[in-house]
């Protein structure tokens, strides 16, 4: 009975022992080489449209797919924009013309008509001049009517008036256009440049194009559809960079810095851990996410770290709980390098 009791209390003696160690091991504080967060893969996403609204006449893609940056994933009926940019193509056609005869003045051909104009009017003005002369002489000695000279003086001036109109004509003709009806010649063919931009642009607008590679979450719309500029039609989960949001406690602050590795694990990788370095340290603090499992009070302030990991084989999932911890070296060389300051 006694050797039973004795062996019965031995027991209970290795069983508190046991559970007195295992306690202490669990609740032992980290060595100042190395250091365990906690957090979650963040979920990145984009909500993809289009500038113009319009009708929807493809999309590539299903929910589920992979897509790579540049890829287009969906399509607009774009005949109504390339009406808008053939129109405005024909404008500054136009207004282009309209300077290039501007800046170059007039013919050849249009000088030498004004030229000519000018020599047969001062013929006309010669003659009459010659007239004018004789009738005046014979005016003095009453061998003619008053009446016939005032005819000649008359169409004498009306002649020089004329010659002095295609004279002007000519000088015209050889100075081409102002230098102010050529400015807003050019002001025309800019506003005719910058309408064919706009279009070309609204034009291309009709493609939704992936801005990086991801997976597409969710399709909201289907071809066929009316939509406006700028709703959803597609969403897409972005693939790269992974961010882990982890979470520091303030005693631990001074202990990090931003580039320091990192080792990411997974409950279903739990002996391939990822590797990475951190990217961001929040200098707000916050209370500890629910999201978060750790050990401690979730009462306590934390800052926000982010880590961005390397993910090749894409078995980081976003929104997936993860471990970090950093690596003991990195550790050491900033508690030597602090000590050596």
């Amino acid at each position: 009975m006694k050797r039973k009791l004795s062996g019965l209390l031995l027991l209970i003696a290795f069983l508190v022992v046991g559970v007195y160690y295992w306690n202490w091991q669990r609740h032992k504080p980290a060595t100042k080489d190395s250091l365990t967060l906690y957090g979650n893969v963040a979920i990145r996403k984009v909500d993809l449209g289009f500038r113009v609204g319009g009708k929807i006449s493809a999309i590539a893609f299903e929910e589920g797919d992979q897509v790579q940056s540049g890829q287009i994933i969906a399509r607009l009926d774009n005949s109504p924009f390339q009406d808008e940019l053939n129109l405005a193509l024909a404008q500054q056609e136009q207004a282009a013309a309209i300077l290039a005869k501007m800046e170059a003045g007039s013919r050849p051909q249009e000088i030498a008509q004004a030229e000519a104009l000018v020599q047969e009017r001062q013929a006309t003005v010669n003659n009459l001049k010659t007239e004018y002369q004789r009738l005046d002489t014979l005016l003095k000695i009453n061998a003619i009517a008053r009446q016939a000279f005032d005819n000649v003086d008359a169409g004498l001036t009306e002649a020089s008036a004329r010659l002095a109109t295609a004279k002007e004509g000519l000088k015209l003709a050889r100075e081409g256009f102002r230098a102010e009806d050529i400015n807003a010649a050019k002001a025309s063919l800019r506003a005719a440049e910058s309408h064919t931009d706009g279009a070309r642009t609204r034009l291309d607008d009709t493609l939704c194009k992936a801005p990086d590679n991801g997976i597409i979450l969710t399709r909201v719309v289907e071809p066929g559809a009316i939509v406006g500029a700028g709703q959803t039609v597609l969403t897409l989960s972005l693939d790269s960079p992974v961010w882990i949001r982890a979470y520091i406690e303030e005693p631990d602050l001074g202990r990090i810095h931003p580039g320091m590795e990192a080792q990411v694990f997974t409950d279903s990788r739990s002996q391939q851990p990822f590797t990475g370095h951190i990217g961001y340290i929040s200098p707000e603090a916050e209370f500890t996410p629910k999201t978060v499992q750790t050990q401690e009070l979730r009462t306590q302030l934390v800052y926000q770290v982010r880590i961005i990991a390397n993910n090749p084989d894409h078995g980081l999932r976003q929104g997936m709980p993860v471990t970090v911890k950093l690596l003991a070296k990195e550790l050491v060389k900033d508690s030597e390098a602090r000590h050596a300051r």
